[in-house]
């Protein structure tokens, strides 16, 4: 079947990450994508946590996977499916195996297997189980054993994958697997098929890394006679140098795009389904666009680079199309204080003005902090030259021309300024300029006159009287 072909049986598509770790940027762009493939046929998103590795697995990476999945807001049907939960299902399915003559007890001992792996490696020969225990049937008593899928041994295997196109394995490289081991606990390979089975998967899209594994997963259908899903194995994200993705690369846990540089979820959302995927010329896709466009043939077959600043890029004009009441309650942490009533409302009006130029959340609290500075105001070191010269003078001047503003908005203010610099024969710059230090502390900040809006009449003139009195210019009178 093709990407684009029509689906007449519900899809449904599933999750799967292990809890050993964050979800990590690849996990999240496959979780988008079984989220929008399932969306798009009307179909069903399942989540499985794999956490059968139990000295790995641990409850706060699973807490962070279904954090960072709901604040991308790929919500899933159902409830959470634990696979450990699911072990003695497992251990079911592989005694049928072993009813069914398609599994069998291996008695290989740790030692001998150490050997086997040891002489193959000395010949030049692929590690695998050469099947010793395959046709035997005088199993020592009472002794340890593991039990094998007995994999086809002749012909080839051949998936349609809906991204990689037709792959052929040949059976002969497959070897005879571990099923359950000799605790009595499956392995990855029997819980995912049961699981995937049970759950009434239809459509496993997954990293490319697992495509070998499918080969290994669908003898197991076939013994048990279970319908085969259909396969899509996405290529893997590097950086932008074309290596493997690595932390240097910016390869962080969704929860760090969140919460340490201030990316927004649709942006990441947005980039994500880009990493690998497109429709046309088109960049900037909202959720509803990708939701109808979305489909399999879209997938590239190489690898897509992860490019930090295109993100950033794209954050921004997130930024500048977000709510600025949400904008401020994102912001308002990382200014270090709780923000309510008129300050919070002061803040979400700055947003207007400090989201044109933001990138992150970051650059808006640090944009935004000059609001909520205690006076006298802190200067930066930038920022003291600015008061070298006439400055002083000129902003005693633009102290006397605002003082007389009877409406402060933005366009009084902006006429009461560009008067007192042709009062005193200068540049809008010379007077803009050490305004702008005395009401921010800083050499840059929105524009001048949204600063004095923002601050309003009391604070401005507060700011700038502080000023006059650290250069000399004395006490207002």
């Amino acid at each position: 079947m093709g990407a684009t072909d029509s689906i007449s049986a519900p899809v449904v598509t599933r999750f799967a990450p292990s809890p050993t770790g964050f979800l990590h940027i690849g996990g999240a762009r496959t979780a988008l994508f079984n989220w929008l493939y399932a969306r798009h046929h009307g179909g069903k998103f399942l989540l499985r946590i794999e956490d059968t590795d139990r000295a790995r697995s641990t409850e706060p990476a699973i807490d962070a996977i279904i954090d960072g999945l709901r604040w991308l807001s790929l919500d899933w049907d159902g409830e959470t499916v634990m696979q450990f939960a699911r072990a003695a299902r497992h251990a079911e399915v592989a005694a049928q195996l072993l009813a069914s003559g398609n599994a069998y007890r291996c008695y290989a001992t740790p030692e001998e297997l150490a050997a086997l792996r040891d002489e193959q490696r000395a010949a030049g020969r692929p590690i695998r189980y050469d099947g010793r225990w395959r046709d035997r049937t005088d199993a020592p008593e009472g002794a340890p054993f593991v039990v094998r899928l007995k994999a086809p041994e002749e012909g080839a295997t051949t998936i349609s994958d809906q991204v990689q196109g037709s792959v052929t394995v040949q059976n002969a490289e497959i070897d005879d697997f571990v099923l359950l081991r000799s605790d009595g606990t499956p392995t990855y390979m029997l819980a995912v098929v049961v699981d995937d089975h049970d759950m009434g998967v239809t459509h496993v899209i997954r990293g490319d890394d697992h495509l070998n594994n499918a080969f290994r997963q669908l003898p197991i259908y076939k013994a048990m006679g279970w319908p085969e899903p259909s396969y899509a194995h996405i290529p893997l994200i590097h950086g932008s140098d074309g290596a493997k993705l690595s932390k240097r690369h910016g390869a962080l846990g969704v929860d760090a795009y969140r919460d340490e540089l201030g990316i927004l979820p649709e942006a990441l959302n947005n980039y994500l389904l880009r990493l690998g995927w497109g429709h046309g010329d088109a960049e900037i896709i909202s959720r509803e666009q990708a939701t109808q466009w979305f489909d399999l043939a879209g997938v590239g077959k190489s690898p897509s680079r992860f490019d930090l600043k295109k993100l950033q890029s794209l954050n921004a004009h997130y930024l500048r199309e977000a709510d600025d009441a949400r904008l401020a309650a994102l912001v308002a942490p990382r200014l270090g204080h709780a923000l309510t009533g008129e300050a919070f409302d002061l803040l979400t009006r700055a947003m207007a003005v400090l989201k044109v130029r933001a990138t992150d959340l970051d650059d808006l609290a640090e944009g935004a902090r000059f609001l909520f500075a205690a006076r006298p105001l802190a200067i930066d070191a930038d920022a003291g030259p600015l008061f070298a010269g006439n400055a002083p003078e000129l902003l005693a001047a633009a102290h006397a021309t605002l003082d007389a503003v009877e409406r402060w908005d933005t366009t009084t203010l902006d006429g009461a300024v560009r008067q007192t610099a042709e009062a005193a024969g200068v540049k809008l710059g010379q007077v803009a300029q050490p305004l702008r230090a005395a009401l921010t502390g800083r050499r840059t900040s929105p524009g001048i006159f949204d600063v004095l809006e923002l601050l309003g009449r009391e604070e401005s003139l507060g700011r700038i009287a502080d000023q006059m009195v650290a250069t000399g210019e004395g006490q207002i009178r």
